[in-house]
């Protein structure tokens, strides 16, 4: 058993393997150009050069584990600091052993970690390197198509007569298959079976729900397109930074290279809100288009305004709901910790978000200074959106 950098074509191809034979239930891991795609952006970060880890653990000749640990800036009690987060995670199921190993190189050679985990197993292993869970992220979700509304489950019996087979659907990190110990993927609660006409009435009365929840959203703050990410988005950077102990470093530098050309994520609709020439907030949105039938999904990728400015919060999510209508999407999903920089949870419900905090993600972190250590502990010291880490780096 080594565990080596992956460097050259063979560890490299390796890897490319390794991920198909852990999610084989996956088109997208058969997407090697998707894949390497990836990792070429990810190579291109200011710190990549020096601060950017991949490696491989092997066995009898063949890539059984893969880990990385991606640089990024934070500021923590006004300091400035490097950590890393462990990304793309994976192992074959009878290599536990190297699965581990992996991880313990990982906090071997990194000073600090900040990750953004959902998956049990992963998460117990870096608690067991030392990394600490400071608390969960709020997942708030929004239905704009009553055709994803899911089918109440039948009696067992009744599902058989009825032939209603369970399907299942792509995912990373649900569970272990016992064929190879891969992530089983969650089963799809299939969708209610609802006539034409009647959706249409119901999707219509979505519509002026919608229309009706934000006209009394309190704000007649007016919203933009953003084209560009500006000197503007420094100077709302720094008011966030002086106010919220504990931020991922969001300068206009960091979001051009996050969502900007060459992002696995672009491109993206940016919306803002301005007040005497000042950004007082912005909002990433992105629509993905998936399968034969160009089933449409909807997430709000980073919301962060002034701190304090509920009004500006309410005032994008307000329009961002009305983008996603308009791009057909069905669904809206937005993870985020509570902050001075994010939306109020009631100003959440009043635009008709629901929470959906049994599919949370969990931040967790650990520094090598223990004042910085202690401070980053508190998920009310935070401003962090699911953006702004690995868990959506994936994202097609």
């Amino acid at each position: 058993m080594a565990i080596l950098p992956v460097e050259g074509r063979e560890i490299r191809e390796g890897v490319d393997r390794l991920r198909t034979l852990v999610y084989p239930h996956s088109p997208e891991a058969f997407d090697v150009e998707r894949h390497r795609s990836v990792w070429r952006w990810l190579e291109t970060h200011p710190l990549a050069g020096e601060e950017m880890h991949r490696w491989a653990a092997t066995a009898n000749g063949e890539v059984v584990g893969h880990l990385a640990a991606v640089p990024q800036h934070y500021r923590v009690g006004g300091r400035r600091v490097v950590a890393h987060t462990p990304t793309d995670y994976q192992a074959l199921p009878a290599y536990g052993f190297q699965a581990f190993a992996l991880m313990r190189k990982f906090f071997g050679t990194v000073e600090n970690c900040v990750a953004c985990d959902m998956v049990p197993e992963v998460i117990q292993v870096e608690t067991r390197m030392g990394a600490e869970t400071t608390g969960s992220l709020q997942y708030a979700a929004k239905l704009l198509d009553v055709s994803r509304l899911p089918v109440p489950r039948l009696p067992g019996p009744l599902e058989r007569y009825l032939e209603l087979e369970e399907e299942a659907a792509p995912a990373r990190g649900y569970g272990a298959d016992p064929r190879h110990g891969a992530p089983a993927p969650p089963p799809v609660r299939r969708r209610l079976p609802i006539p034409g006409p009647v959706k249409a009435l119901l999707n219509r009365g979505l519509r002026a729900a919608d229309g009706a929840l934000g006209s009394l959203s309190g704000t007649e703050l007016e919203v933009e397109e953003v084209e560009e990410f500006d000197e503007s988005f420094d100077a709302l950077f720094e008011r966030v930074a002086a106010a919220v102990p504990c931020v991922p470093e969001k300068d206009s530098a960091f979001l051009n290279w996050r969502y900007g050309p060459g992002s696995p994520q672009h491109p993206v609709t940016v919306l803002g809100v301005r007040e005497g020439g000042r950004l007082l907030g912005y909002a990433v949105l992105r629509v993905t288009v998936k399968g034969q039938h160009g089933f449409r999904d909807a997430f709000i990728m980073d919301l962060t305004t002034v701190p304090g400015r509920s009004d500006v919060a309410r005032a994008l999510l307000r329009e961002a709901v009305g983008v996603f209508r308009r791009a057909g999407a069905p669904i809206v999903r937005y993870r985020f910790l509570r902050s001075p920089s994010a939306p109020r949870p009631e100003d959440l419900l009043r635009l008709g978000f629901f929470n959906r905090n049994d599919r949370s993600n969990t931040l967790l972190v650990k520094f090598a200074d223990e004042a910085l250590h202690e401070a980053a502990l508190d998920t009310a010291r935070w401003s962090y959106n699911v953006g702004d880490g690995e868990a959506t780096f994936w994202l097609t």
